[in-house]
């Protein structure tokens, strides 16, 4: 009964989505006040039915209710508590369920929170917020319905991907699709703007709040993947330039592009026309990471399905929803009026170069991924397009885009001094400098890209630290008037200086991976092997059993300078009702650094083969991200603290667009 309860509520859930899209975008049309607030009860109903929805699916998967054809194929009665959660979003039915429950939410934060909008930017924006979620949840009711029965019903699941029963697979997508779904309300609030003919920098204030809170997320998501990847699959490394992981970047690359781009037109209404235009390109790319994963195009790791029907429904939906956000933007765009003037040396000028180094990246890492698709669709030839390609050209590009930041965020608006501001970095500079000449110095062999990332990284740094110096000093030197101006500041200074300080450490990160130390190896019992100067020792190979698993467990003393400092435990599980295995990779962390060890099947009861890795300052990458995504947390503080004086700004407005 719950299970059809369910259903039946994703079927309401799609009838209230036709009326969300239609009533309030007509109320808007005729200035009908009544139509137009028809606009958040639907929005809110379309979230609670859905949400209603995916309670079932979960209660289906936490009572192992294998008549349910989705938790049959994705579940077991073995598998813990976590896991059978995760599962439910973790298949293509499921995890379309959450995708068009997020993005209710977020419309629904649009009919609670969005007071302060116009009416009828307020209308529009959900509208098409419904039209969205409309096509979605016809696609999943059509072609990937997660309540479909199956009679009659085995007494045992097929079991969760082996794959994804780990801790940060119960993450990863919620914030993936958080960040993804999230660039939904930038989309309708760009096209509810062209339509109503609305863009100015009040309209810049209220959508900046929800893109960071949809940037923070997927900043959050990618950093959860790429662990994940590190310690799971088992190779050591944390990024591969896989198709599906450029298609969480690419949205991710538009997205930061558009954050710093409405900043430009929120202070002086300059950019409308890009800003617009980086709004439907942010969301266009999170359609086309859907498109990628579920359409069966790909063979990755984290691809979903490969059913051509849904693959050619999804990518009816992508073309519907780009191609008539571009059409309204041809449309409109020229309409629009040119905002505040600003010289090439400000700070507006070191966000534009910054938005043009961050959508060059971002058409470099889509043409390296459909560049295949197209060759093989065209030739029926298999190339791949790896990492030595994404490095030397999105790779450099964003070290470009590292090196300018510091001068970027020290420079004034309207007009800069870029000498003077190079005056005030030279420390900054000096270090930077120091730290290429030290790694050089002592690794010759040091790549020239690790190293220049080193030296950009440590510029970042004290860059950020120079500039919030200067600005605390600027009220008087003594604690008192430093404490009281630190207080002061903004929260956005804050949150750009978090975020910046994380791009740095992440970058320090990045380089790290180019300075560890690998060794191949096969571990024989009671014989060290030495790495980077450390000792590892192979204790015992051991048998040990998990809730729906068995595993081979490596045991390994970690010995430096005689001194015994850790007990790593990598292991070979195996899956008995998919038949397949997994790698856990045994890892310890010391001083930022981490000694990792990945281990095949063992040879022999006192043999196993490992490959054994010591990685200096790699936490620096995660630890990185989650600074970026914190400082983009205070800044959104800042922004919902003057949402409400954005209200009589963006009532006094004058439209800057003509039907």
């Amino acid at each position: 009964m719950i299970v059809e309860t369910g259903h039946y509520a994703l079927v309401l859930a799609l009838a209230i989505a036709l009326l969300q899209s239609i009533i309030p975008f007509w109320g808007a049309r005729i200035n009908h006040a009544s139509l137009m607030l028809v606009g958040v009860s639907t929005a809110l109903s379309q979230f609670l039915f859905l949400s209603v929805s995916f309670a079932a699916l979960s209660y289906a998967y936490l009572t192992s209710d294998f008549s349910v054809l989705n938790v049959a194929d994705n579940s077991n009665s073995a598998m813990p508590l976590i896991y059978k959660l995760s599962g439910v979003w973790g298949n293509h039915e499921g995890s379309m369920l959450l995708w068009s429950l997020i993005l209710s939410l977020f419309g629904a934060l649009i009919a609670v929170f969005g007071r302060a909008l116009p009416a009828p930017l307020r209308a529009d924006s959900i509208a098409v917020q419904g039209l969205i979620g409309a096509a979605f949840l016809l696609f999943i009711i059509m072609t990937s319905n997660p309540f479909a029965r199956l009679l009659p019903a085995p007494a045992e699941g097929q079991d969760l991907n082996p794959i994804l029963q780990d801790p940060g697979l119960a993450i990863h997508p919620p914030l993936l699709y958080l960040g993804y779904v999230g660039f939904s309300i930038v989309f309708s609030f760009a096209a509810a703007a062209l339509i109503g003919g609305r863009i100015d920098a009040a309209w810049a204030r209220f959508v900046r709040p929800f893109a960071l809170v949809a940037w923070c997320f997927l900043t959050l998501g990618i950093a959860m993947g790429s662990y994940w990847a590190y310690y799971t699959l088992g190779w050591g490394g944390f990024w591969f330039w896989d198709p599906v992981e450029n298609a969480s970047l690419m949205p991710w690359l538009a997205g930061s592009a558009f954050v710093h781009s409405v900043a430009v037109m929120e202070k002086n209404g300059s950019l409308k026309v890009w800003t617009i235009f980086l709004a439907i390109l942010a969301f266009s790319f999170s359609l086309l990471g859907t498109f990628l994963v579920r359409s069966g195009v790909l063979s990755s790791v984290h691809a979903f399905a490969n059913d051509p029907q849904r693959g050619v429904a999804i990518l009816m939906i992508l073309s519907f929803f780009i191609l008539s956000a571009l059409a309204l933007f041809a449309w409109r765009a020229p309409l629009l009026k040119q905002g505040g003037i600003f010289a090439p040396i400000s700070r507006e000028g070191a966000l534009v170069l910054n938005n043009l180094l961050l959508t060059t990246s971002c058409a470099t890492v889509l043409i390296g991924t459909l560049y295949p698709l197209v060759v093989e669709e065209l030739t029926g030839d298999k190339i791949t397009v790896g990492a030595p390609f994404f490095n030397m050209t999105c790779g450099v590009l964003m070290l470009g885009l590292f090196l300018l930041t510091p001068f970027g965020f020290s420079l004034s608006w309207k007009r800069g001094d870029l000498y003077g501001v190079s005056q005030r970095l030279f420390a900054a500079i000096a270090i930077g400098l120091l730290g290429f000449i030290i790694v050089l110095a002592l690794d010759h062999e040091a790549s020239v890209m690790a190293t220049l990332a080193v030296a950009i990284g440590l510029l970042i740094i004290f860059g950020t630290f120079t500039e919030i110096w200067i600005r605390l000093q600027r009220g008087g030197r003594h604690w008192a008037q430093i404490r009281q101006r630190a207080f002061g500041l903004p929260l956005s200074f804050w949150g750009g200086a978090l975020a910046h300080l994380g791009a740095g450490v992440g970058l320090l990160g990045l380089a790290s991976s180019g300075f560890g130390v690998e060794v191949v190896t096969t571990l024989q019992r009671g014989q060290p092997v030495k790495v980077a100067g450390y000792e590892l020792v192979l204790d015992a190979i051991l048998p040990r059993n998990g809730p729906n698993f068995n595993e081979t467990v490596a045991q390994m003393s970690l010995f430096k300078q005689g001194q015994k400092i850790a007990v790593l435990e990598p292991s070979k599980r195996q899956f008995s009702a998919r038949q397949m295995s997994t790698s856990q990779a045994g890892i310890e962390t010391i001083q930022f650094g981490q000694f990792y060890v990945s281990i095949s099947a063992p040879e022999t009861p006192d043999s196993v083969p490992a490959q054994l890795y010591w990685k200096p300052f790699v936490t620096f990458i995660w630890l990185g991200a989650c600074l970026m995504a914190f400082g983009g947390a205070v800044s959104l503080a800042d922004r919902q603290l003057r949402l409400r004086s954005a209200d009589q700004t963006g009532r006094a407005a004058p439209a800057t667009a003509k039907a």
